[in-house]
Protein backbone atom coordinates (compact mmCIF):
# COMPACT_ATOMS: atom_id res chain seq x y z
CA UNK A 1 0.00 0.00 0.00
CA UNK A 2 1.43 3.10 -0.80
CA UNK A 3 1.84 5.89 1.76
CA UNK A 4 -1.03 8.17 0.93
CA UNK A 5 -3.58 5.66 1.66
CA UNK A 6 -1.61 3.17 4.57
CA UNK A 7 -3.52 2.51 7.50
CA UNK A 8 -0.54 1.34 10.24
CA UNK A 9 -3.55 -1.17 12.03
CA UNK A 10 -3.42 -3.17 8.38
CA UNK A 11 0.02 -2.71 7.19
CA UNK A 12 1.48 -3.42 10.58
CA UNK A 13 -0.03 -6.96 9.71
CA UNK A 14 1.73 -7.53 6.29
CA UNK A 15 5.07 -6.12 7.08
CA UNK A 16 8.33 -8.28 6.61
CA UNK A 17 8.69 -9.06 10.38
CA UNK A 18 5.14 -9.65 11.48
CA UNK A 19 5.08 -12.33 8.72
CA UNK A 20 8.18 -13.98 9.95
CA UNK A 21 6.82 -13.45 13.62
CA UNK A 22 4.01 -15.38 12.44
CA UNK A 23 6.03 -18.16 10.66
CA UNK A 24 7.46 -18.96 13.79
CA UNK A 25 4.13 -18.95 15.95
CA UNK A 26 3.02 -21.52 13.40
CA UNK A 27 6.83 -23.46 13.81
CA UNK A 28 6.29 -23.47 17.90
CA UNK A 29 2.51 -24.14 17.39
CA UNK A 30 3.04 -27.86 15.27
CA UNK A 31 6.61 -28.07 17.59
CA UNK A 32 4.53 -28.27 20.64
CA UNK A 33 2.32 -30.58 19.26
CA UNK A 34 5.18 -33.45 18.67
CA UNK A 35 6.22 -32.26 22.35
CA UNK A 36 3.18 -33.47 24.16
CA UNK A 37 2.86 -36.15 21.94
CA UNK A 38 6.46 -37.05 23.04
CA UNK A 39 8.33 -37.54 20.11
CA UNK A 40 10.40 -34.50 20.69
CA UNK A 41 12.40 -34.19 23.73
CA UNK A 42 10.42 -32.16 27.06
CA UNK A 43 11.57 -28.57 26.90
CA UNK A 44 12.45 -28.22 23.20
CA UNK A 45 9.41 -25.60 22.37
CA UNK A 46 10.41 -23.48 25.49
CA UNK A 47 13.98 -23.15 24.65
CA UNK A 48 13.47 -22.36 21.16
CA UNK A 49 10.73 -19.73 21.91
CA UNK A 50 13.49 -18.37 24.27
CA UNK A 51 16.38 -18.23 22.04
CA UNK A 52 14.40 -17.43 18.66
CA UNK A 53 14.73 -13.97 17.31
CA UNK A 54 13.71 -12.23 14.03
CA UNK A 55 15.53 -10.19 12.33
CA UNK A 56 13.95 -9.47 8.46
CA UNK A 57 17.81 -7.90 7.46
CA UNK A 58 19.26 -11.53 8.67
CA UNK A 59 16.60 -13.73 6.60
CA UNK A 60 17.38 -11.21 3.60
CA UNK A 61 20.74 -11.90 3.33
CA UNK A 62 20.57 -15.19 3.81
CA UNK A 63 17.60 -15.27 1.22
CA UNK A 64 20.43 -13.86 -1.12
CA UNK A 65 22.28 -17.09 -1.55
CA UNK A 66 20.05 -19.74 -0.63
CA UNK A 67 17.03 -18.14 -2.47
CA UNK A 68 14.11 -19.37 -0.45
CA UNK A 69 12.18 -17.36 1.78
CA UNK A 70 11.33 -20.06 4.13
CA UNK A 71 14.63 -21.85 4.42
CA UNK A 72 16.30 -18.52 5.12
CA UNK A 73 14.16 -17.87 7.87
CA UNK A 74 14.40 -21.30 9.53
CA UNK A 75 18.26 -20.86 9.15
CA UNK A 76 17.86 -17.36 10.92
CA UNK A 77 16.54 -19.42 13.87
CA UNK A 78 18.44 -22.42 13.70
CA UNK A 79 22.30 -20.35 13.87
CA UNK A 80 21.23 -19.32 16.97
CA UNK A 81 20.48 -22.67 18.71
CA UNK A 82 22.59 -25.70 19.32
CA UNK A 83 22.72 -28.57 16.68
CA UNK A 84 20.99 -30.88 19.38
CA UNK A 85 18.17 -28.30 19.75
CA UNK A 86 17.87 -26.69 16.51
CA UNK A 87 17.68 -29.65 14.65
CA UNK A 88 13.91 -30.06 15.71
CA UNK A 89 12.80 -26.71 14.34
CA UNK A 90 10.76 -26.73 10.98
CA UNK A 91 10.83 -30.78 11.78
CA UNK A 92 8.77 -32.78 9.36
CA UNK A 93 7.50 -29.78 7.62
CA UNK A 94 7.12 -28.16 4.14
CA UNK A 95 7.31 -24.80 3.68
CA UNK A 96 3.71 -24.39 2.47
CA UNK A 97 3.01 -25.54 5.58
CA UNK A 98 4.09 -22.71 7.34
CA UNK A 99 3.46 -20.19 4.41
CA UNK A 100 -0.04 -21.03 4.51
CA UNK A 101 -1.14 -21.46 7.72
CA UNK A 102 0.63 -18.00 8.66
CA UNK A 103 -1.33 -16.59 5.96
CA UNK A 104 -4.59 -17.44 7.65
CA UNK A 105 -3.67 -16.17 10.48
CA UNK A 106 -2.55 -12.65 8.64
CA UNK A 107 -6.30 -12.71 6.52
CA UNK A 108 -7.64 -13.80 9.42
CA UNK A 109 -6.33 -11.00 11.57
CA UNK A 110 -6.70 -7.99 8.94
CA UNK A 111 -10.51 -8.92 8.21
CA UNK A 112 -10.93 -9.07 12.31
CA UNK A 113 -9.86 -5.14 12.35
CA UNK A 114 -11.94 -4.44 9.22
CA UNK A 115 -14.98 -6.27 10.66
CA UNK A 116 -14.77 -3.37 13.24
CA UNK A 117 -14.81 -0.70 10.76
CA UNK A 118 -17.88 -2.34 8.77
CA UNK A 119 -19.81 -2.07 12.06
CA UNK A 120 -19.05 1.16 12.98
CA UNK A 121 -20.14 2.43 9.23
CA UNK A 122 -23.01 0.18 9.60
CA UNK A 123 -24.02 1.99 12.38
CA UNK A 124 -23.36 5.35 10.92
CA UNK A 125 -25.14 4.23 7.96
CA UNK A 126 -28.35 3.48 9.83
CA UNK A 127 -28.36 6.74 12.67
CA UNK A 128 -28.41 8.74 8.95
CA UNK A 129 -31.60 6.78 7.69
CA UNK A 130 -33.00 7.20 10.98
CA UNK A 131 -32.51 10.70 11.25
CA UNK A 132 -33.67 11.41 7.47
CA UNK A 133 -36.81 8.94 8.14
CA UNK A 134 -39.48 11.25 7.49
CA UNK A 135 -37.55 13.51 4.79
CA UNK A 136 -39.31 13.22 1.28
CA UNK A 137 -37.25 12.98 -1.56
CA UNK A 138 -37.62 12.76 -5.37
CA UNK A 139 -36.86 9.11 -6.39
CA UNK A 140 -35.48 8.48 -9.79
CA UNK A 141 -35.13 6.02 -12.92
CA UNK A 142 -33.21 6.20 -15.32
CA UNK A 143 -32.07 9.34 -13.69
CA UNK A 144 -35.35 10.89 -14.41
CA UNK A 145 -37.78 11.77 -12.02
CA UNK A 146 -40.08 8.74 -11.10
CA UNK A 147 -42.10 9.05 -7.62
CA UNK A 148 -41.31 10.66 -3.78
CA UNK A 149 -40.29 8.45 -1.67
CA UNK A 150 -38.50 8.38 2.12
CA UNK A 151 -34.82 9.73 1.70
CA UNK A 152 -34.48 7.31 5.20
CA UNK A 153 -35.77 4.79 2.68
CA UNK A 154 -33.11 5.49 0.25
CA UNK A 155 -30.02 5.24 3.23
CA UNK A 156 -31.48 2.08 4.14
CA UNK A 157 -31.23 0.55 1.11
CA UNK A 158 -27.59 0.75 1.78
CA UNK A 159 -27.47 -0.50 4.99
CA UNK A 160 -28.97 -3.54 4.12
CA UNK A 161 -26.10 -4.13 1.21
CA UNK A 162 -23.74 -3.54 3.94
CA UNK A 163 -25.33 -5.72 6.68
CA UNK A 164 -25.46 -8.53 4.26
CA UNK A 165 -22.02 -7.96 3.83
CA UNK A 166 -20.61 -7.86 7.79
CA UNK A 167 -23.25 -11.38 7.64
CA UNK A 168 -20.89 -12.51 5.09
CA UNK A 169 -17.75 -11.53 6.82
CA UNK A 170 -19.27 -13.11 10.29
CA UNK A 171 -19.34 -15.93 8.36
CA UNK A 172 -15.87 -16.28 6.69
CA UNK A 173 -14.65 -15.83 9.85
CA UNK A 174 -16.00 -18.57 11.82
CA UNK A 175 -15.76 -20.70 8.69
CA UNK A 176 -13.30 -20.54 6.03
CA UNK A 177 -9.39 -20.29 8.07
CA UNK A 178 -7.97 -23.52 8.43
CA UNK A 179 -4.01 -24.93 9.03
CA UNK A 180 -2.61 -27.16 7.30
CA UNK A 181 1.19 -29.55 8.75
CA UNK A 182 0.56 -32.29 6.53
CA UNK A 183 3.88 -31.78 4.64
CA UNK A 184 5.30 -32.71 0.90
CA UNK A 185 2.20 -33.23 -1.34
CA UNK A 186 0.03 -33.63 1.87
CA UNK A 187 0.65 -37.02 2.63
CA UNK A 188 1.98 -36.84 5.90
CA UNK A 189 5.17 -39.00 5.61
CA UNK A 190 6.08 -37.13 9.23
CA UNK A 191 3.20 -35.11 10.69
CA UNK A 192 0.11 -37.13 11.58
CA UNK A 193 -3.29 -35.85 11.18
CA UNK A 194 -3.54 -35.72 15.07
CA UNK A 195 -0.74 -34.08 15.59
CA UNK A 196 -2.09 -31.22 12.99
CA UNK A 197 -5.22 -30.93 14.45
CA UNK A 198 -3.39 -29.99 17.80
CA UNK A 199 -1.00 -28.04 16.29
CA UNK A 200 -4.20 -25.95 14.54
CA UNK A 201 -6.59 -25.84 17.96
CA UNK A 202 -3.44 -24.06 19.61
CA UNK A 203 -3.71 -21.40 16.33
CA UNK A 204 -7.61 -20.89 16.37
CA UNK A 205 -7.49 -22.47 12.99
CA UNK A 206 -9.62 -25.22 11.82
CA UNK A 207 -7.79 -28.17 9.90
CA UNK A 208 -7.64 -28.07 6.35
CA UNK A 209 -9.05 -31.03 5.36
CA UNK A 210 -7.40 -32.32 1.72
CA UNK A 211 -4.60 -30.03 1.68
CA UNK A 212 -2.39 -30.78 -1.17
CA UNK A 213 0.96 -29.32 -0.20
CA UNK A 214 -0.83 -26.29 0.04
CA UNK A 215 -4.40 -24.78 1.28
CA UNK A 216 -6.46 -24.35 -1.67
CA UNK A 217 -6.96 -20.82 -3.52
CA UNK A 218 -10.58 -21.08 -3.77
CA UNK A 219 -10.81 -19.95 -0.05
CA UNK A 220 -8.80 -17.33 -0.56
CA UNK A 221 -10.96 -16.48 -3.85
CA UNK A 222 -14.25 -16.72 -1.44
CA UNK A 223 -12.28 -14.24 0.60
CA UNK A 224 -11.61 -11.76 -1.94
CA UNK A 225 -14.89 -11.89 -4.25
CA UNK A 226 -16.47 -11.41 -0.70
CA UNK A 227 -13.92 -7.90 -0.39
CA UNK A 228 -15.09 -7.37 -4.22
CA UNK A 229 -18.74 -6.76 -3.26
CA UNK A 230 -18.45 -4.86 -0.77
CA UNK A 231 -16.19 -2.52 -3.55
CA UNK A 232 -19.13 -2.77 -5.18
CA UNK A 233 -21.52 -1.23 -2.44
CA UNK A 234 -19.27 1.44 -1.33
CA UNK A 235 -19.09 2.12 -5.17
CA UNK A 236 -22.97 2.34 -5.88
CA UNK A 237 -22.95 4.57 -2.47
CA UNK A 238 -20.62 6.70 -3.58
CA UNK A 239 -22.01 7.16 -7.29
CA UNK A 240 -25.38 7.95 -5.45
CA UNK A 241 -23.51 10.15 -3.55
CA UNK A 242 -21.87 11.67 -6.67
CA UNK A 243 -25.27 12.46 -8.37
CA UNK A 244 -26.90 13.72 -5.55
CA UNK A 245 -23.70 16.91 -4.72
CA UNK A 246 -23.82 17.77 -8.26
CA UNK A 247 -24.67 21.46 -8.96
CA UNK A 248 -27.98 20.80 -10.46
CA UNK A 249 -28.95 18.47 -7.90
CA UNK A 250 -27.52 19.72 -4.90
CA UNK A 251 -29.02 17.47 -2.41
CA UNK A 252 -25.93 16.54 -0.62
CA UNK A 253 -22.53 18.13 -0.14
CA UNK A 254 -19.62 16.16 1.47
CA UNK A 255 -17.86 18.22 4.53
CA UNK A 256 -15.66 21.20 3.56
CA UNK A 257 -12.72 22.22 6.40
CA UNK A 258 -11.04 25.08 6.96
CA UNK A 259 -8.44 26.18 4.41
CA UNK A 260 -9.67 23.39 2.31
CA UNK A 261 -9.55 24.49 -1.73
CA UNK A 262 -11.57 22.51 -4.47
CA UNK A 263 -9.62 23.65 -7.72
CA UNK A 264 -6.33 24.82 -8.59
CA UNK A 265 -8.46 28.08 -10.91
CA UNK A 266 -11.86 27.99 -9.63
CA UNK A 267 -12.21 28.99 -5.99
CA UNK A 268 -16.15 28.88 -6.00
CA UNK A 269 -15.68 24.89 -6.34
CA UNK A 270 -16.71 21.86 -3.86
CA UNK A 271 -15.79 18.72 -5.44
CA UNK A 272 -17.24 15.32 -4.09
CA UNK A 273 -13.35 14.26 -3.90
CA UNK A 274 -14.14 11.45 -0.77
CA UNK A 275 -16.65 9.45 -3.16
CA UNK A 276 -14.79 9.75 -6.17
CA UNK A 277 -11.13 8.38 -4.95
CA UNK A 278 -13.48 5.72 -2.90
CA UNK A 279 -14.96 5.16 -6.46
CA UNK A 280 -11.92 4.72 -7.68
CA UNK A 281 -10.86 2.25 -4.78
CA UNK A 282 -13.28 0.10 -5.40
CA UNK A 283 -12.71 -0.46 -8.89
CA UNK A 284 -9.21 -2.26 -7.35
CA UNK A 285 -11.04 -4.21 -4.98
CA UNK A 286 -13.55 -5.53 -7.67
CA UNK A 287 -9.76 -6.11 -9.74
CA UNK A 288 -8.05 -8.34 -7.35
CA UNK A 289 -11.22 -10.77 -7.47
CA UNK A 290 -9.95 -12.16 -10.91
CA UNK A 291 -6.36 -12.52 -9.94
CA UNK A 292 -7.52 -14.52 -7.13
CA UNK A 293 -9.84 -17.05 -9.11
CA UNK A 294 -6.92 -17.37 -11.31
CA UNK A 295 -4.72 -18.08 -8.42
CA UNK A 296 -7.14 -21.27 -8.19
CA UNK A 297 -5.88 -23.87 -10.80
CA UNK A 298 -2.25 -24.83 -9.70
CA UNK A 299 0.04 -27.60 -11.77
CA UNK A 300 -0.95 -31.03 -10.00
CA UNK A 301 -0.03 -30.67 -5.97
CA UNK A 302 1.05 -27.59 -5.76
CA UNK A 303 3.36 -24.90 -8.11
CA UNK A 304 3.96 -20.86 -6.45
CA UNK A 305 2.19 -19.06 -9.72
CA UNK A 306 -0.10 -17.74 -6.92
CA UNK A 307 2.65 -16.41 -4.55
CA UNK A 308 4.08 -13.23 -6.41
CA UNK A 309 0.30 -12.14 -6.76
CA UNK A 310 -0.30 -12.88 -3.60
CA UNK A 311 2.38 -10.96 -2.11
CA UNK A 312 1.21 -7.51 -4.11
CA UNK A 313 -2.60 -8.29 -3.68
CA UNK A 314 -3.49 -9.21 -0.30
CA UNK A 315 -1.47 -6.74 1.59
CA UNK A 316 -3.28 -4.05 -0.96
CA UNK A 317 -6.49 -5.46 -1.06
CA UNK A 318 -6.85 -5.25 3.35
CA UNK A 319 -5.33 -1.82 3.08
CA UNK A 320 -7.62 -0.77 1.18
CA UNK A 321 -10.73 -2.26 2.56
CA UNK A 322 -9.50 -0.79 5.48
CA UNK A 323 -8.91 2.64 4.14
CA UNK A 324 -12.38 2.79 2.57
CA UNK A 325 -14.39 1.94 5.35
CA UNK A 326 -13.22 4.70 7.24
CA UNK A 327 -13.05 7.02 5.14
CA UNK A 328 -16.59 6.57 3.55
CA UNK A 329 -17.60 6.62 7.50
CA UNK A 330 -16.27 9.63 7.94
CA UNK A 331 -17.38 11.26 4.41
CA UNK A 332 -21.33 10.13 5.78
CA UNK A 333 -21.09 11.38 9.52
CA UNK A 334 -19.65 14.66 8.15
CA UNK A 335 -21.41 15.33 5.11
CA UNK A 336 -24.93 16.93 4.63
CA UNK A 337 -28.33 15.68 3.18
CA UNK A 338 -30.09 19.47 2.28
CA UNK A 339 -32.94 18.36 3.04
CA UNK A 340 -34.62 21.34 2.52
CA UNK A 341 -33.59 21.78 -1.14
CA UNK A 342 -34.42 17.81 -1.64
CA UNK A 343 -38.02 18.71 -0.09
CA UNK A 344 -38.56 21.43 -2.04
CA UNK A 345 -37.97 19.61 -5.17
CA UNK A 346 -40.54 17.17 -4.57
CA UNK A 347 -42.75 19.88 -4.00
CA UNK A 348 -42.10 21.53 -6.96
CA UNK A 349 -44.22 20.19 -9.58
CA UNK A 350 -46.43 17.45 -8.74
CA UNK A 351 -46.20 15.55 -12.49
CA UNK A 352 -44.94 12.25 -10.74
CA UNK A 353 -48.71 12.05 -9.23
CA UNK A 354 -49.92 10.45 -12.52
CA UNK A 355 -49.56 6.90 -11.20
CA UNK A 356 -51.81 7.71 -8.59
CA UNK A 357 -54.40 9.41 -10.20
CA UNK A 358 -54.18 6.75 -13.43
CA UNK A 359 -55.08 4.12 -10.69
CA UNK A 360 -57.51 6.23 -8.92
CA UNK A 361 -59.23 7.15 -12.76
CA UNK A 362 -59.01 3.14 -13.34
CA UNK A 363 -60.43 2.07 -9.71
CA UNK A 364 -63.44 4.88 -10.68
CA UNK A 365 -64.28 4.96 -13.81
CA UNK A 366 -65.15 1.69 -16.67
CA UNK A 367 -62.47 3.04 -19.49
CA UNK A 368 -59.92 1.02 -20.66
CA UNK A 369 -56.49 1.03 -18.56
CA UNK A 370 -54.58 1.98 -22.11
CA UNK A 371 -56.80 5.04 -22.46
CA UNK A 372 -56.54 5.89 -18.98
CA UNK A 373 -52.56 6.12 -19.57
CA UNK A 374 -52.69 8.30 -22.45
CA UNK A 375 -54.74 10.96 -20.93
CA UNK A 376 -52.60 11.00 -18.23
CA UNK A 377 -49.33 10.79 -19.93
CA UNK A 378 -51.05 13.68 -22.12
CA UNK A 379 -51.54 15.70 -19.04
CA UNK A 380 -48.21 15.20 -17.54
CA UNK A 381 -46.35 16.27 -20.91
CA UNK A 382 -48.57 19.12 -21.01
CA UNK A 383 -47.14 20.09 -17.68
CA UNK A 384 -43.27 19.18 -18.62
CA UNK A 385 -43.89 21.85 -21.73
CA UNK A 386 -45.59 24.65 -20.60
CA UNK A 387 -43.28 24.79 -17.09
CA UNK A 388 -39.83 26.30 -18.61
CA UNK A 389 -38.31 24.01 -16.42
CA UNK A 390 -39.93 25.02 -12.82
CA UNK A 391 -43.45 23.91 -13.12
CA UNK A 392 -46.27 25.29 -10.34
CA UNK A 393 -47.83 22.37 -8.02
CA UNK A 394 -51.06 22.83 -9.56
CA UNK A 395 -49.98 22.36 -12.87
CA UNK A 396 -50.39 19.08 -13.59
CA UNK A 397 -53.85 18.34 -11.93
CA UNK A 398 -55.23 21.22 -14.21
CA UNK A 399 -53.56 19.89 -17.24
CA UNK A 400 -55.24 16.89 -15.96
CA UNK A 401 -58.83 17.99 -15.69
CA UNK A 402 -58.75 20.10 -19.03
CA UNK A 403 -57.89 16.87 -21.03
CA UNK A 404 -60.54 14.60 -19.55
CA UNK A 405 -62.97 17.17 -19.81
CA UNK A 406 -62.00 17.24 -23.27
CA UNK A 407 -62.64 13.76 -23.23
CA UNK A 408 -66.12 14.18 -21.60
CA UNK A 409 -64.62 12.10 -18.20
CA UNK A 410 -66.23 13.50 -15.12
CA UNK A 411 -63.61 13.14 -12.73
CA UNK A 412 -62.12 16.17 -10.95
CA UNK A 413 -58.53 15.85 -9.97
CA UNK A 414 -58.14 17.39 -6.25
CA UNK A 415 -54.74 19.24 -5.67
CA UNK A 416 -52.79 17.67 -2.98
CA UNK A 417 -51.55 18.86 -0.09
CA UNK A 418 -48.09 18.55 1.32
CA UNK A 419 -49.78 15.96 3.82
CA UNK A 420 -51.68 13.77 1.29
CA UNK A 421 -48.42 13.90 -0.74
CA UNK A 422 -46.62 12.38 2.51
CA UNK A 423 -49.71 10.28 3.43
CA UNK A 424 -49.41 8.68 -0.24
CA UNK A 425 -45.45 7.86 -0.94
CA UNK A 426 -44.57 7.34 3.04
CA UNK A 427 -47.05 5.44 4.19
CA UNK A 428 -45.02 2.44 3.91
CA UNK A 429 -41.88 3.73 5.25
CA UNK A 430 -42.00 2.52 8.86
CA UNK A 431 -43.21 -1.12 7.88
CA UNK A 432 -40.09 -1.09 6.03
CA UNK A 433 -37.66 0.16 8.34
CA UNK A 434 -39.25 -2.27 11.31
CA UNK A 435 -38.72 -4.89 8.60
CA UNK A 436 -35.33 -4.27 8.16
CA UNK A 437 -34.57 -4.06 11.91
CA UNK A 438 -36.23 -7.53 12.21
CA UNK A 439 -34.06 -8.49 9.87
CA UNK A 440 -30.88 -7.29 10.62
CA UNK A 441 -31.49 -7.10 15.04
CA UNK A 442 -27.65 -5.92 15.86
CA UNK A 443 -27.02 -3.16 17.16
CA UNK A 444 -24.35 -1.73 15.30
Amino acid sequence: MIPRYELKEISAIWTDEHKFKTYLKVELAILEAFEESRLVPPGTCQKIKEKATISPSRIDEIEKTVKHDVIAFTTSITENLAPDLGKYFHYGVTSSDIIDTALSLQIKESLQVIHLSLKQFLSTLLKKAEEHRTVMTIGRSHGMYAEPMGLGQKILGHFVEFARREEELQHILNTEFTAQFSGAVGNYTIVTPELEKIAATKLGLKVEPVSTQVIPRDRHAKILQWGALLGAAVERFCVELRHLHRSEVNEFEEGFSAGQKGSSIMPHKKNPIAAENLTGMARILKSHANIALENIPLWHERDISHSSAERLMLPDHFGILQYVLKRLNGTLENGIFKTENIEQRVLSQFAYLSSYYLHDLIKNTDIKREELYYFVQQAAFQTQSHSNGVPKPESFTNHLSQVLKEKGINYQPKHSTVEEIRRIYLKSVDEVFQRVRNQYPKKY
